[in-house]
């Protein structure tokens, strides 16, 4: 009996994270913002699967292994005999990072080759970060993310932004998915990048007029989050937590949203900030881009204690 086409499909890209260590050494580490979210919701119990490719070296080797222990769909990730696409990151504070992948792996993902009836079974189709700036995957993302709207499915977008959006054509992009979206988050660093010329309030302003069917959620670090839909919002404090790392923390709170809309729909806005505040907050108790367990996110979002602190 073949097993169930999953509810959350994310594409994108995943990566290894080479980290410069205090002695000049280098740690790799799996890594990329959608592949980051994908694990996130399969650790909280939604069939979902990652749809991108990565290289058929150790490179490769890890993300395919962290993929499969995660309880991603394997059917969705693809292996070819390309480079792998590597991330150096040379300081976290401040961020100074570059991007080694050219002809890389991530670059061949064939939407052809995904299951048949993926499309079908889906039910919220994730989309963002530098996957779609990456040409010709960007052209074939923003494709499969039109072809997935027109069927009916959610789409979901997290522009992640990251200096290579500053190119000519992205803001095409943006608007496109901007356009097609049911569900986006977006940083006040997002909008800073992406709106340059503007104060948060007047780009935030911008994304609502842009998406105007969307639910969107304004992330802002230790300073909480917001949520806004239909000229509803809400405001949700970042949870008390004790802090070890911050790395992976919006891709957290991306999948922990997700996860719970899909548990159920009818989430009102406060109980889905709660939700993504509380997965965002489990993944900074760990080093790491770490994707947290259904239980642990529960836990906290019902803890009465759980109050404001540092986490996004």
């Amino acid at each position: 009996m073949s097993m169930p086409l999953p509810r959350y499909v994310v594409f994108g890209e995943a990566l290894t994270d080479m980290v410069r260590q205090a002695d000049g050494s280098w740690l790799g580490l799996p890594g990329g913002s959608c592949w980051n979210v994908a694990r996130v919701g399969a650790r909280l119990g939604v069939p979902t699967g990652f749809a991108g490719a990565v290289s058929q070296d150790l490179f490769g080797d890890d993300l395919a292994r962290a993929s499969a222990e995660a309880g991603l769909d394997g059917r969705f990730l693809q292996r070819v005999a390309r480079s792998p696409f590597l991330a150096f990151v040379a300081s976290r504070h401040p961020p100074q990072y570059f991007f080694v992948g050219d002809d890389s792996a991530d670059l061949h993902f064939d939407p052809a080759r995904l299951p048949a009836g993926w499309r079908q079974a889906a039910e919220v189709v994730h989309f963002g970060s530098i996957s779609l700036v990456r040409q010709p995957l960007a052209a074939r993302l923003c494709e499969e993310a039109t072809q997935a709207a027109r069927a009916g499915k959610r789409i979901a977008f997290d522009p992640n932004f990251r200096d290579l959006m500053r190119t000519p054509g992205y803001q095409e992009v943006l608007a496109h998915m901007l356009q097609l979206a049911t569900y986006v988050k977006i940083s006040d660093e997002d909008l800073a990048g992406l709106f340059p010329s503007q104060d948060t309030n007047a780009a935030l302003a911008q994304v609502l007029a842009m998406a105007p069917d969307a639910t969107v959620m304004l992330t802002r670090g230790a300073q909480g989050m917001t949520m806004l839909k239909s000229g509803n919002v809400i405001e949700q404090a970042a949870l008390r937590v004790e802090v070890v790392d911050t790395v992976g923390c919006g891709d957290a709170a991306m999948g922990g949203w997700m996860a719970g809309v899909l548990a159920d729909r009818t989430l009102d806005l406060a109980t889905q900030a709660r939700l993504a505040a509380a997965t965002a907050a489990v993944a900074a108790t760990h080093a790491g881009a770490y994707p947290p367990l259904r239980h642990e996110v529960e836990a906290l979002a019902d803890s009465r204690a759980a109050t404001e602190l540092n986490t996004l």
